[in-house]
């Protein structure tokens, strides 16, 4: 009689036990484009944006069906969307890469362009917090400013954050007055806090390798003193997990699943998962020590906690993390699509040449690092507004003979190139 019971323990446990699976009806990138965000106002209720194909969807029954409320085509122009979030089941935002910032206020129906003086150049992150409040940040790129509305977004404030950041990717407040940013400044990755609404902020973490982020940060909600982050690096340098026990006064550093980490997201203080530009799920069970990759999703940049048994995801597709059985079809991990960039020759003399294909409107900076990822100086930060096949040259005379790395990072994510300088 014991036996029985234990044995129907194990078969309740494994039927009703959460896993990540690729949501049903909702159209999957075979071209290297992902879902950039994700965001779920309530269990049944969410939304998803497509970055390069820059398409919103909507679900109503927890992302089991898809329905496709904006795009491209409706929009009259290209664009890259990076963000959504919503403050009810009607005023929604939309941040994207190309300076335009979107409104909605018939839960996604219809968008409006958001006007803001001084106009930020893109949207990387957005917070919206109590009844009428919102937060939003950027940009990856530079500069580093936020932006803040107490009125539902009717009207907006401009903060210049260059005296902080160089670049800001992530914003998350416990209310209206405590929050958190985060992107990189001159020394690495920082995070910073303010107690004030972003009046005024205090670095709270600085990492020491010039050119990384941090790109995501997740706050606990059944224990707000605990903080997540994932760092963003370049190669060969590792990524890396962040986490803080009391609120970002210390923090312990593992190393992540990858260099391109992005997506952070945790369902207590040891078990979470990660995921970047080059793979899908990655799980630990304490707290960031060690990693177990779980062959699921891809090219990850957002997980969506809604609780310890219900999260989402987005990446090569939409993922959901749950007991429901979703469908049976098995998620191929697809990476981001590369920059094809072509060098005029290599090993290079006095002058590096190289040659890079823009598809779309498009955001560029080409960084310098030595053989072992010591970051030299920033070459160009270039903004493409067509579609064209751009020439970049640049004197390399002052290098001492040996092999370098240039690090592309545009919209769609981070490529490593190496060249010889003899």
């Amino acid at each position: 009689m014991k036996f029985t019971k234990i044995l129907l323990l194990l078969i309740s446990f494994n039927t009703f036990a959460q896993t990540w699976q690729e949501a049903p009806n909702i159209p999957s990138n075979t071209n290297g484009t992902r879902f950039d965000d994700v965001f779920f106002l309530n269990e049944s209720l969410g939304w998803a944006a497509n970055g390069y194909n820059a398409a919103v969807f909507k679900t109503i029954d927890g992302g089991l069906n898809w329905t496709e409320q904006l795009n491209n085509t409706i929009l009259g122009s290209n664009h890259y969307f990076r963000n959504i979030e919503f403050l009810d089941e009607n005023i929604g935002f939309l941040g994207t890469l190309n300076g335009k910032f979107y409104k909605t206020t018939d839960g996604g129906a219809n968008w409006a362009d958001v006007i803001i003086t001084p106009n930020p150049p893109a949207i990387c992150g957005i917070d919206a917090v109590g009844a009428s409040t919102i937060y939003a940040c950027g940009a990856y790129f530079e500069p580093a400013h936020i932006i803040k509305s107490t009125d539902s977004g009717v009207t907006w404030t401009y903060t210049d954050m260059s005296a902080h950041a160089n670049a800001l990717v992530e914003i998350k407040f416990l209310d209206e007055l405590n929050g958190f940013a985060a992107g990189r400044n001159n020394t690495g990755a920082v995070v910073l806090k303010t107690n004030d609404g972003g009046a005024t902020w205090s670095t709270i973490y600085n990492a020491t390798i010039p050119g990384e982020y941090i790109w995501k940060l997740q706050i606990l909600e059944s224990n707000t003193d605990v903080i997540f982050g994932s760092l963003y690096a370049s190669a060969p340098n590792p990524g890396k997990l962040i986490k803080s026990l009391d609120g970002g006064v210390t923090w312990t550093v593992y190393n992540a699943p990858e260099t391109d980490i992005e997506a952070v997201g945790f369902i207590s203080e040891t078990k979470g998962w990660m995921g970047g530009h080059n793979t899908g799920f990655f799980e630990t069970l304490d707290g960031g020590a060690t990693w177990t990759d779980l062959n699921i999703g891809g090219n990850l940049n957002r997980i969506f906690i809604m609780s310890n048994a219900l999260a989402y995801a987005s990446g090569s597709s939409i993922y959901k993390y749950t007991s429901e059985t979703l469908s049976t079809n098995t998620s191929e991990i697809i990476t981001k699509k590369d920059l094809e960039i072509k060098f005029t020759e290599n090993p290079v003399g006095k002058v590096l040449e190289l040659t890079i294909n823009f598809n779309a409107h498009d955001n560029l900076l080409i960084d310098l690092y030595d053989i072992n990822g010591k970051f030299i100086k920033q070459l160009t930060r270039d903004t493409i507004r067509d579609t064209i096949i751009k020439t970049y040259s640049f004197p390399v005379e002052a290098l001492t003979p040996g092999t370098y790395i240039l690090n592309f990072h545009n919209n769609s994510g981070r490529t490593a190139k190496r060249f010889v300088k003899l």
